[in-house]
């Protein structure tokens, strides 16, 4: 399956029929509905206003499904809630471009204001909606005649992941469930489901199984007595980018937001990793691009003062360059100005204290004023980092940290950050236990992540930056 032609195809389409209905809705009201126009004019040119528009207005309606979130999910869409998605975006924009394009018109009354509201919203929702729900349709239809289908693991091995496998297996509509092996919980001489699948291995190995089968949906059908070991599979479902499922029975026990949801007739349980809504999330995102853009524009001057006060300080690159651990796991290459002098861990890898004799004297200045971090916006650009999230660290002290903190892996639900709540109360950690300690406030961050805590946490840092205080 290719979901970036998936994605894709949904987005032209989207782009096309606001074209389309734009282009529509200029001919139909400069003949039909503004009488007041056509009287000074007996053809209809396709001025300027229309130009723009037709470059402007189809971006904007696509960055508007974007940032509600309609491209997620793309292979699983509700046509209901597809219809009435649709329908209050189309309002909402309609709403957005009478007020900025067409309320300053020469109009012949107001009567015609209503009726370019109602035109346009019903060109643009036909336009966009009949496009989309042939492309939901036909999507559906392959997942249900089991075209289309999704790489799936059973995290159990006996009688109810055995009975969950037989009934959506014996429907007639596929669910798209394409189950690849099973994973136990418990060792055992034999599991029920050798009979029906391959054994993969055990809830410790599924990272390697996610690497080797790449594996899109994993449902959670574990036993009774299973049900102890429910916190410890979701730590080793941290970081993985698949659907995560459980049957109904575990519900009371999984933590995090859960939603209903019906794979014809076989109900399962959606546990959501999302700590923001669908239109936050993607806002962050715009904002991290757009303020690292600027930052990294107006701030050039800035970064060759810097660059020429690294290289006066001491013998050695600019730039430093270290692998730390960002979202679902994954390694990145982490860029600041370096600070401390050529060679500083030669002895060891050891986390800066006070009075660190390995810091250079220019580097005391630049982490006090937090500029040895500014080319981690650049980390930002690319998706790496946000501007708020928890400090991503590095595997050697990861690695220290989970056989005594294992929520550790929490974090890695969402990009790691220039700044960090945890950053803002806790400051610097010098020592794994302080890393630890400043872990609860990273926890608290992304349980309640959003907009608004973003901007409080930013405007502190940035209080922080300008008195020379540090973290």
């Amino acid at each position: 399956m290719n979901k970036i032609r998936q994605t894709l195809l949904y987005i032209f389409s989207d782009f096309f029929a606001a074209a389309f209905a734009w282009t529509l809705f200029f001919l139909l009201r400069k003949k039909y509905i503004d009488v007041y126009f056509m009287k000074f004019s007996n053809e209809i040119s396709f001025d300027k206003n229309y130009v723009y528009g037709l470059i402007i207005i189809p971006s904007m309606w696509v960055l508007l499904y974007y940032i509600n979130g309609y491209y997620k999910n793309i292979y699983r869409k509700s046509r209901l809630i597809e219809l009435i998605q649709t329908c209050i975006l189309t309002l909402f924009g309609t709403l957005i471009i009478f007020f900025a394009l067409l309320l300053d018109d020469n109009i012949n009354s107001y009567f015609s204001y209503y009726k370019s509201i109602f035109l346009l919203f019903s060109i643009h929702f036909l336009s966009t909606y009949i496009p989309r729900a042939i492309i939901t349709n036909i999507t559906n239809y392959k997942i249900h005649k089991r075209i289309l289908q999704f790489p799936t693991l059973l995290v159990g091995s006996n009688e109810k992941a055995k009975q969950l496998y037989e009934r959506m297996q014996s429907k007639k509509r596929s669910s798209g469930n394409a189950f690849i092996g099973f994973v136990n919980v418990i060792q055992q001489e034999s599991y029920v489901l050798n009979q029906f699948m391959p054994h993969l291995g055990h809830i410790d190995d599924i990272k390697q199984v996610f690497k080797k089968y790449d594996i899109e949906e994993v449902i959670i059908a574990i036993e009774s007595k299973e049900h102890q070991y429910i916190e410890h599979i979701l730590y080793k479902l941290e970081g993985v980018t698949a659907t995560i499922k459980a049957i109904p029975d575990n519900c009371d026990i999984v933590s995090g937001r859960v939603q209903m949801t019906s794979l014809h007739d076989e109900p399962l349980m959606i546990i959501s990793r999302n700590p923001m809504p669908a239109w936050q999330e993607n806002t962050k995102r715009m904002i991290d691009v757009l303020v690292s853009v600027l930052v990294l524009i107006i701030c050039s001057p800035l970064y060759i003062f810097t660059a020429l006060g690294v290289k006066l300080s001491s013998p050695g690159p600019v730039f430093y360059r270290q692998i730390r651990i960002g979202r679902y796991g994954r390694p990145f290459r982490i860029f600041k100005f370096r600070s401390m002098y050529v060679g500083a861990e030669k002895q060891g890898i050891a986390l800066s204290k006070e009075n660190d004799s390995r810091i250079t004297p220019f580097g005391k200045f630049l982490r006090k004023s937090r500029l040895d971090e500014i080319p981690q916006f650049y980390n930002v650009l690319i998706g790496e980092m946000s501007l708020v999230g928890p400090r991503p660290e590095r595997k050697y002290f990861i690695e220290q940290i989970l056989p005594i903190a294992p929520q550790f892996v929490l974090l890695h639900r969402v990009r790691p950050g220039i700044t960090s709540w945890g950053q803002v109360k806790y400051g610097y950690a010098k020592n794994v236990d302080e890393m630890i300690e400043r872990l609860k406030y990273d926890i608290i961050y992304i349980e309640n992540m959003s907009l608004y805590l973003d901007v409080k946490i930013l405007i502190y840092t940035i209080k922080t930056v300008l008195l020379g205080k540090g973290l």
